[in-house]
C-alpha cells in the first residue's frame, strides 16, 4: 500500500502534530482525489471522528479519546471499527476452489465449510501481491476479504487469471460486495455484547469459523475473526443497516465498547505481531521471508501449483536469506525504514512498523533482518534520526493473543 496509503502509524504521528501542521497536510491529501466515505461517515463526524485520508477513503484515526485510551480500552473492553473500506468478495461455481488455489498459498480444499485462514496471493516471483482472509462457505462458494489499497490490483490481477481460467473450460464466477458494510468488534466483549443481538450460540463459534445469521434483524456475514490480537468478530452488514447495528453495538455494550479509529487499529495489531501490508510485507517479500510459512498449507507444500511455488517451495527448503522479526528498541520509537546495523556498524536490515505500545508502555517494532540475525535475545542497534540506539530481537505477538479456540 505504501504510495497507495499512508499507512496508521503515519497517520497517528499527523494527528499529534501541531493543528495547522495537520490541517496543511490533510488539505493537501483531500485535494489530491475525491475521498470516498463509508456508510457510516455522518456517523463517526457526529461522534467526533477525527477524518483522514486513508486508501482514497476518509476515515477515522481517532474520537475524542487519545489513540492510546482507545487502543488500552480494546484490550479491556472492547473496540468497534468501521473496516467498510476493505473489499468483501465471493467466487462462487464448481471450480472456485482450484481457481483460487492457483493464485494463494492455502489449502483451500482442505478447510471445513464455515472455516476460513488467513492466506496471501503471490507473485510468479513468489512476492506478496496482498494478504487475505479467505473462508470455505462451501465447495461451491469462496468468500474473501481483501486490503482496501490493494483492491485495484488484486481485484484486475484475480480477473485476468479468472478469464484465463474459464477460456480453458473453468467455472468461476465472482461478485464484488460493494453493496455491503464490514464491521470489526474486537475484545473481551465482543461476544457477550453480539449475543444480546443475535439468536446464535455464539460460543459455539471458534476462530476463523464463519456463518450467515441474522444480528439485529439483519442478515450478516460473520466471521470470528479480527485483526487486533483480541476475541472477536468481522461482520458485513447491508450497508443500509450499518449504522443501525453500530448504534446497537455501542447501546447492547453501555458504553464500554467504543467507537475506535485507525490509530488504535495500527497499535493493536502492531502489538500482536501482525503485518501490515506495505509495510511489513510488498510485492518483494515471500511469504516465507514474512514469516508466514504456517499459511502455506502442507499439500501445497508439496505439490506447489501457485504462482511463484518454485521460489517459495525453495526456501522453504534451503531457508530465506532475510526474515521477520519482532524487537524492543530503546531511545525515541523506531519508524518504518529506521535502519538497523549490527555492533560493528554492518547493515543488518530495517524497520518496517514501530510505535510506543500502549499497552505494555515500551517501544516495539518489527522488521527484516539477515538471517543469523533473527533469534531471539540478539542484539543490534536501530538509527532513528541520526543517532543508534539499543535493539533486541524479541518474539511475538508482543501482546499475548486471546483468540477463542475450542478448549
Amino acid at each position: 500500500m505504501r504510495g497507495l496509503l499512508a499507512c496508521a502509524s503515519t497517520l497517528a504521528r499527523r494527528a499529534t502534530a501541531p493543528a495547522r501542521v495537520r490541517h496543511l497536510a490533510g488539505a493537501a491529501e483531500a485535494a489530491e482525489a475525491e475521498l470516498k466515505k463509508t456508510a457510516l461517515y455522518d456517523f463517526h463526524v457526529a461522534h467526533g471522528g477525527k477524518m483522514v485520508p486513508f486508501a482514497g477513503w476518509s476515515m477515522p484515526i481517532q474520537y475524542r479519546d487519545s489513540i492510546m485510551d482507545s487502543t488500552v480500552n480494546c484490550r479491556a473492553n472492547g473496540g468497534l471499527f468501521d473496516v467498510a473500506h476493505m473489499c468483501g468478495l465471493s467466487l462462487r461455481g464448481r471450480d472456485a476452489i482450484p481457481f483460487l488455489e492457483s493464485l494463494v498459498i492455502a489449502d483451500v480444499a482442505a478447510l471445513r465449510d464455515g472455516t476460513g485462514t488467513l492466506t496471501v496471493f503471490t507473485n510468479d516471483k513468489g512476492g506478496a501481491i496482498d494478504d487475505s482472509v479467505v473462508t470455505k462457505v462451501t465447495d461451491h462458494h469462496i468468500y474473501l476479504v481483501v486490503n482496501a489499497g490493494c483492491r485495484d490490483k488484486d481485484l484486475a490481477h484475480i480477473e485476468e487469471h479468472m478469464e484465463a481460467f474459464n477460456k480453458k473450460g473453468g467455472d468461476v464466477k465472482w461478485h464484488i460486495h460493494d453493496e455491503r458494510s464490514l464491521l470489526a468488534l474486537q475484545g473481551p466483549l465482543a461476544a457477550p455484547t453480539l449475543q444480546l443481538l443475535t439468536k446464535e450460540d455464539l460460543s459455539k463459534m471458534y476462530f476463523s469459523d464463519f456463518k450467515l445469521i441474522d444480528i439485529n434483524g439483519y442478515s450478516c456475514f460473520l466471521t470470528r475473526t479480527g485483526y487486533t490480537g483480541e476475541d472477536g468478530f468481522e461482520i458485513s452488514v447491508p450497508s443500509e443497516n450499518a449504522v443501525d447495528l453500530a448504534k446497537a453495538i455501542l447501546e447492547k455494550s453501555e458504553g464500554k465498547v467504543r467507537l475506535t479509529g485507525l490509530g488504535a487499529r495500527d497499535s493493536l495489531r502492531l502489538e500482536a505481531g501482525l503485518c501490515l501490508y506495505g509495510n511489513d510485507m510488498e510485492q518483494h517479500i515471500t511469504p516465507v521471508e514474512a514469516g508466514l510459512s504456517w499459511a502455506i498449507g502442507k499439500r501445497r507444500k508439496s505439490e506447489g501449483g501457485f504462482l511463484g511455488a518454485d521460489v517459495i517451495l525453495k526456501q522453504l527448503q534451503e531457508g530465506p536469506k532475510i526474515r521477520r522479526v519482532g524487537m524492543i528498541t530503546q531511545g525515541p520509537p523506531a519508524r518504518s525504514h529506521s535502519e538497523l546495523v549490527s555492533s560493528s556498524g554492518e547493515s543488518i536490515g530495517e524497520v518496517t512498523s514501530g510505535g510506543f505500545s500502549p499497552c505494555l508502555k515500551k517501544n516495539i517494532a518489527m522488521g527484516y533482518v539477515k538471517s543469523g540475525m533473527h533469534k531471539a535475545g540478539t542484539e543490534f542497534k536501530v538509527v532513528v534520526r541520526g543517532k543508534s540506539y539499543d535493539a533486541v530481537v524479541t518474539k511475538m505477538p508482543f501482546v499475548p493473543t486471546k483468540y477463542y479456540r475450542p478448549s
